[in-house]
């Protein structure tokens, strides 16, 4: 197990070197000059070539990214071009912000999806079930920034019961957080109807009904204990799907989150931010790809005897060669 999990960490490594690699080059071949865009429209040519010179703009590419790897390596992400602030300074609150939004959604979605999931498993085949499929599908199906924008409208243009940006209150994160989670419902419903499904039909499924048991002891203590094994894993990798929405909504709703710190420091050509951005969303989405795996094994065993006995194979083919 040990040796599992250092591997996966040591594959962190081409990972994030190949996101800073990709990032590092298409700032190459974006069109504009920083210097000009931090001196501004009247800054003469020799300030602004004595601002390039001052970033390191006039050195070989190559050279750039080693030096700026060299530095992400002891934890230095450049300082960004418009404040003048360490970028990791800047980034570690909104971090938490978006940690905040993308942890509310996924609870939101994770309790709506898995009630949906059980009332249409024990309503199978009926109209119950169909209109939970179709209610599902469509949040789904509808793009997260349409349903933002509906919530909007619904709660605080028509009903003023909720800010329409801004996080200066409490009330501030429940929009985002339901635009975030509505739209994985239908994956949480999904799993859970037939992970239920399959529990249901399971032998001690039907012996605990023969020998007398209450319907609803037998779905909570017996069926649904087994059934969440799935649901469980499928709420680890949902984690990184609400960071990719919460930032493309972190704009919409004018949330001051690592999305919109970065997609501002892409309009400004405030490069080191958004290098540091992209960088520090790439390790906390492997980091959690890691964990879930992990959590993988610790909450289903038959998991941890497949990765044990699939190194003992390897190391007796390794002898034998």
């Amino acid at each position: 197990m040990l040796k599992y999990i250092l591997k996966r960490i040591l594959l962190l490594i081409p990972i994030l070197l190949g996101v800073s690699a990709i990032i590092f080059t298409l700032k190459t071949f974006t069109p504009g000059d920083p210097a000009r865009q931090i001196l501004g429209n009247n800054a003469t040519q020799e300030q602004i070539d004595a601002k390039r010179e001052e970033l390191g703009l006039n050195d070989p590419v190559l050279l750039q990214y080693v030096r700026y790897i060299g530095g992400v390596v002891h934890g230095d992400f450049g300082n960004s071009y418009r404040t003048g602030e360490p970028v990791l300074k800047e980034i570690l609150p909104r971090l938490a912000t978006s940690a905040k939004i993308t942890l509310g959604a996924v609870a939101i979605g994770a309790i709506l999806g898995i009630l949906l999931g059980i009332i249409s498993a024990l309503k199978k085949y009926t109209w119950v079930d169909s209109l939970v499929l179709v209610i599902s599908m469509f949040f789904q199906s509808v793009p997260e920034f349409v349903v933002a924008l509906v919530l909007i409208l619904i709660f605080a243009v028509n009903l003023h019961v909720l800010p329409a940006t801004g996080i200066e209150t409490a009330k501030g994160y429940i929009l985002p957080m339901l635009s975030i989670g509505l739209a994985s419902i239908a994956s949480y419903t999904r799993i859970t109807r037939s992970s239920m499904l399959e529990v249901l039909g399971e032998d001690y499924i039907r012996t605990a009904r023969a020998k007398g048991q209450e319907e609803s002891k037998i779905v909570s203590q017996h069926a649904l204990r087994n059934a969440m094994i799935p649901v469980a894993q499928s709420i680890g990798t949902s984690l990184g799907n609400s960071i990719g929405g919460a930032m493309v909504l972190e704009t919409v709703f004018g949330v001051p989150g690592v999305g919109k710190y970065i997609v501002d420091s892409i309009t400004q050509r405030n490069y080191p931010s958004v290098l540091g951005g992209a960088l520090i969303l790439a390790i906390v989405l492997t980091l959690i790809n890691l964990l879930v795996d992990i959590s993988f094994v610790l909450i289903d065993p038959r998991l941890k005897t497949t990765i044990i006995s699939g190194g003992a194979k390897k190391q007796k083919k390794a002898k034998a060669a």
